[in-house]
């Protein structure tokens, strides 16, 4: 599967002695869930545009490496109670990098929602028009080409201790901008992955708690979209 933190779960066998997983219970999960990122991103951003700057980027720098360290443990152990921390440790990171990127390009922000959710409702139709099917092939190349951006942007960061960088990875030439594109689409591909692990969960009646899970790689996959739609956009801002 290509979603990193989602497993092939959907494929267990029935629970006869429990609740089962359904897809409203996911999307209600994922919108509580949506609720805390908006909270604890708003309050991140109100920090920054405070002028407590300090605090904004011990919030943005903290978000970020607990949300990393909680999502690898809730990837592993599927503990439920883990995922609304999580959350609020994504919307502090968002709230906190976000801020930075409107001083910088003003009204980008709300640019970068609106594709965001425009790509993920067209995904969702053409998920449920069958338009795209998430066969055994789409799920192995989208799953190839996940962890080769994992990959990349790993050796990125480990580079950016030697002042080393990845070529046109963050450059706003015709190639940096085609390269953001890419990832972008491979995000949005991933949103795929994740409608057919819920829906083909809820058939097999998976357990209740599943819905979680499903409603947890559902948000990384929002949230990655979103900071790929971010940078595509500055990428096009530096051009002007």
């Amino acid at each position: 599967m290509a979603n990193p933190v989602l497993n092939n779960f959907a494929e267990q066998e029935r629970v006869l002695d429990s609740e089962p997983m359904t897809v409203n219970g996911t999307i209600q999960i994922t919108a509580f869930l949506g609720i805390l990122v908006v909270a604890a991103a708003a309050f991140a951003w109100s920090r920054y545009t405070l002028g407590y700057m300090d605090l904004a980027m011990m919030l943005t720098a903290g978000g970020l490496i607990v949300g990393f360290i909680l999502a690898m443990i809730i990837a592993f152990t599927r503990i439920k109670y883990l995922i609304p921390v999580y959350a609020v440790c994504e919307g502090l990171f968002l709230g906190g990098i976000s801020a930075t990127f409107e001083s910088s390009y003003p009204g980008i922000v709300s640019q970068a929602v609106a594709g965001t959710f425009a790509a993920l409702f067209s995904m969702l139709i053409l998920y449920r028009t069958n338009v795209i099917r998430c066969s055994d092939k789409f799920r192995s190349v989208i799953f190839i080409a996940t962890f080769s951006i994992a990959a990349v942007y790993l050796v990125n960061f480990i580079g950016s201790f030697f002042g080393l960088q990845v070529p046109l990875l963050n450059s706003s030439s015709n190639a940096g901008i085609a390269i953001s594109a890419v990832i972008c689409i491979i995000a949005a591909f991933n949103l795929i992955i994740d409608f057919d692990f819920i829906e083909r969960g809820a058939q097999n009646l998976l357990p209740k708690d599943m819905e979680w899970y499903g409603a947890f790689g559902l948000m990384v996959t929002i949230v990655w979209l979103y900071m790929e739609i971010l940078r595509l956009l500055a990428k096009f801002q530096d051009r002007r």
